[in-house]
C-alpha cells in the first residue's frame, strides 16, 4: 500500500475507472452476444437495430479509452459484414 497521500488518491482513481471500463465491456459484450443470437435465428431486422446500438456503445467505449479505436472498428465491420451476408 502506498505512504504518500497522492499516490493513495491515484489508487482510489484507477479502482473507480476500472470498474467503470469494466462495466462498459461487459455490456458490449452482451450486447454482441444478443446480435449475434439474431444473426443466428435468421432474424435480419432484430440484427440490424442490435448493430446500430453495438456501433454506439464501441464507438462511446472507442472515444473514452476504454477500448482501441482499431478494435471498435474491426469489430463493427465484421459484424456488419455478418449481417449483410445472411440479408
Amino acid at each position: 500500500m502506498a505512504n504518500i497521500k497522492s499516490a493513495k488518491k491515484r489508487i482510489l482513481v484507477i479502482d473507480k475507472k476500472t470498474a467503470i471500463n469494466k462495466s462498459r465491456k461487459s455490456e458490449i459484450k452482451t450486447y454482441i452476444k444478443k446480435l449475434e443470437a439474431a444473426i443466428d435465428n435468421g432474424n435480419v431486422e432484430e440484427a440490424k437495430s442490435l448493430l446500430k446500438t453495438v456501433d454506439k456503445k464501441l464507438s462511446k467505449a472507442a472515444v473514452k479509452g476504454t477500448v482501441s479505436k482499431h478494435a471498435a472498428s474491426r469489430k463493427v465491420s465484421r459484424l456488419t459484414k455478418r449481417i449483410n451476408n445472411i440479408a
